[in-house]
């Protein structure tokens, strides 16, 4: 499920309170036990260690730091010729669903980066799909990043096909690291 707003559409994080902007980094997590802490108690609306039963699982942290502020799990999609986006999030102090002030702007476009990265990657043009956590954000994301709302295996579901993939891609600035938790 995709349950991230696209807030501000900058190459970095950028920090509310300051309006500085904060370079980040792309970690791959596959130690369960690191993930057990980001569950739904504590506002990250799913268990994140059984995800990496199926799934490859990034973190989005500021740079030089294993300070996340966001979590996407990923899986290739042979049928659909896509990285399928089983999981988006942002940390709950960026999430304006979940608090008054959110730390960093920016997250969620960066996620939808990420997915589109992989993608090209896998050789799939950097299309990606997914299903939104609701109507509204499938709107949010046809407006904003001209997804299509395909609607095939779920209500909700949504692609991001090639052009608009590499439109998401030149927007963001992150730097892909060998570091893995």
């Amino acid at each position: 499920m995709i349950n991230v707003w696209i807030d501000d559409l900058t190459p970095c994080l950028k920090d509310n309170d300051t309006g500085d902007f904060v370079p980040t980094e792309v970690v791959r997590i596959r130690r369960k036990s690191f993930l057990s802490k980001f569950n739904k108690k504590n506002g990250w609306y799913t268990n994140w260690e059984k995800l990496l039963q199926e799934h490859e699982v990034y973190a989005l942290v500021v740079k030089g730091t294993v300070d996340i502020q966001g979590l996407v799990a990923l899986s290739r999609n042979e049928g659909f010729q896509a990285v399928y986006i089983a999981w988006m999030c942002t940390a709950p102090q960026n999430n304006k669903m979940l608090c008054d002030n959110p730390k960093y702007a920016g997250v969620g476009g960066h996620l939808f980066a990420i997915a589109a990265d992989k993608s090209e990657e896998y050789g799939f043009g950097g299309v990606v799909v997914g299903h939104a956590a609701n109507i509204d954000l499938v709107k949010h994301y046809c407006e904003v990043f001209k997804a299509e709302h395909i609607a095939m295996l779920h209500p909700y579901q949504i692609a991001v096909y090639e052009r608009e993939a590499a439109d998401i891609r030149r927007i963001y600035d992150y730097e892909w690291t060998d570091e893995e938790i």
